[in-house]
């Protein structure tokens, strides 16, 4: 009985030395839209053609060569990608703040 005794007391003290730990949530992160939520960032809708998306958004920066069967294009903005195929946009992606 003793040896279980002076263990529990052993137990309370290390963890009256260990400084207390806590995650901190951070509710405003929380409450804001991502960034490549729909009401987000304006960038290119899945279906747009390659026309359309030069025609509201510009020349992009980069072009990537098409890539596998069907070809995957990626066409690269100062704040968002977008990845086609063949000639449709098939996904538009935030780019993450560093």
């Amino acid at each position: 009985m003793k040896p279980i005794r002076l263990s529990l007391l052993a137990a309370g003290l290390w963890l009256a030395i260990i400084p207390a730990r806590a995650d901190v949530l951070l509710v405003d992160t929380l409450a804001q839209e991502p960034p490549n939520a729909p009401g987000g960032l304006p960038r290119p809708t899945t279906g747009m053609s390659a026309d359309q998306v030069v025609e509201q958004f510009g020349e992009p920066l980069a072009v990537s060569q098409p890539v596998g069967d069907p070809p995957i294009s990626r066409w690269d903005y100062p704040d968002f990608s977008v990845f086609f195929e063949y000639d449709r946009v098939i996904d538009s992606v935030v780019h993450r703040k560093r």
